[in-house]
């Protein structure tokens, strides 16, 4: 197990019912997610996926785990295998499940194990429109997003798309966890602005870690 998060006056944050926000969770073990996305993308590249409009998404993704999340003209869906390869996803690293564990524990949804983990790739001006996680076959099931390098500012709607969205700042070694009654909140990223991490440069990597199947 990690050790406890550095306690920090207010490091805890409730944006929303059913949401929680630990500022710098992830800190702890920024040196082994930074190796497992490494890892993971030179098995799995990132590329630009298709919606089922045909459009290119902004974003570069990959994923690890027993299932990945893929988009192209046939819809969204999770498949066990990588379309580019041909060949199951990398494994889910232990780092990632654990962590993920963690800070749904901390969020009130104990015994959270992913099987499914979404990379993410955010260059500036990269974005990701208001939508729905409603792919996955439990939906008592908690999301538990990560952040790595560049600030981005996360949009959380409401049930339904035209609701007004709460902005949320996420930094590097943020961890958001939402279930319950914002699990199917709609949700998105602005446009990523320009800037330089110490650690990844000019990107924001976003680790988002379900139980699918």
């Amino acid at each position: 197990m990690f050790a406890a998060a550095e306690h920090r006056q207010n490091w805890r944050e409730t944006p929303l019912p059913g949401a929680l926000l630990l500022r710098g969770f992830a800190l702890q073990a920024e040196a082994e997610l930074l190796a497992a996305v490494e890892a993971i993308t030179a098995a799995a590249p990132l590329r630009h996926m298709q919606t089922p409009g045909g459009q290119r998404m902004s974003v570069a993704l990959s994923n690890c785990g027993a299932l990945g999340w893929v988009s192209d003209r046939a819809g969204y869906r999770y498949s066990a295998l990588d379309p580019d390869s041909g060949r199951p996803w990398p494994a889910l690293p232990a780092v990632l499940a654990e962590l993920a564990g963690q800070a749904a524990a901390a969020a009130g949804f104990a015994d959270f194990c992913p099987d499914a983990c979404l990379v993410n790739r955010y260059v500036p001006g990269a974005r990701m429109g208001l939508h729905q996680d409603r792919d996955e076959r439990d939906l008592r099931q908690p999301i538990v997003s990560i952040s790595l390098g560049l600030p981005a500012l996360f949009l959380f709607g409401g049930l339904q798309r035209s609701e007004r969205a709460l902005r949320v700042p996420l930094g590097h070694g943020d961890v958001l966890v939402w279930g319950g009654p914002a699990r199917l909140r709609y949700h998105g990223v602005l446009a990523l602005k320009e800037g330089e991490h110490p650690r990844l440069g000019a990107q924001r990597i976003n680790l988002t870690l379900r139980r699918a199947g």
